[in-house]
């Protein structure tokens, strides 16, 4: 019998059986095919485990920060711009609503603007709305000036039956964007266009 090692550190031996005649002899046990038995278990080798390493964090932090520096302005503009557009819209809307009021009631509307709010006032009770702005947008009036008072509030009258006030309002976020919201004097239907930055 030759005794031969195995890498697992398991003791395996290579055998060559004699004869079996059968007569006072126990039979060898049986082995396997090519005459090798085995002894114990196989060993299981440690995985060497890795972590991470200081260094390595704070490099990805540094990847993420940096990412994050990068699209954070984007993605506020983004917001922004979205804000501006929707507040063109709501300005359009209330100047529309305050010309059909007047020719709907047939009493005269005044539409006051002030900093970041509109607001129509008519003589029917309960008839006064007004539109605030979202933070961040600003608007002022522009084309044909309105008669403002000393505490810088412009306003406009409509009259029923009578032409429409040109009013031109425009709109500004903190990135720069512009949008301008006009009424038109001949059809009365308020249209938003946007401005170029200078």
């Amino acid at each position: 019998m030759h005794e031969s090692g195995n890498a697992g550190g398991t003791a395996c031996a290579t055998t060559t059986s004699p004869a079996f005649s059968g007569v006072g002899q126990a039979a060898p046990p049986a082995s396997p095919a090519g005459g090798r038995f085995c002894h114990g278990f196989q060993g299981v080798r440690p995985t060497k485990q890795r972590g991470v390493t200081l260094i390595e964090m704070m490099v990805v932090v540094m990847v993420i920060a940096l990412v994050v520096s990068i699209s954070t302005p984007s993605v506020t503009a983004g917001i922004d711009a979205v804000r501006l557009a929707t507040a063109s819209s709501s300005v359009a809307a209330f100047l529309n609503s305050a010309a059909n009021l007047a020719e709907r009631r047939q009493r005269p509307v005044e539409l006051v603007l002030s900093a970041n709010s509109l607001q129509f006032v008519s003589t029917d009770a309960g008839s006064e709305r007004e539109l605030k702005l979202p933070d961040g947008i600003a608007m002022e009036p522009i084309s044909a000036l309105p008669s403002e008072d000393a505490e810088g509030v412009s306003r406009w009258l409509f009259m029923p039956g009578g032409a429409v006030p040109s009013v031109g309002i425009q709109l500004a976020n903190q990135h720069g964007g512009r949008r301008t919201v006009r009424l038109d004097p001949m059809t009365g239907f308020p249209r938003v266009e946007s401005v170029e930055p200078k």
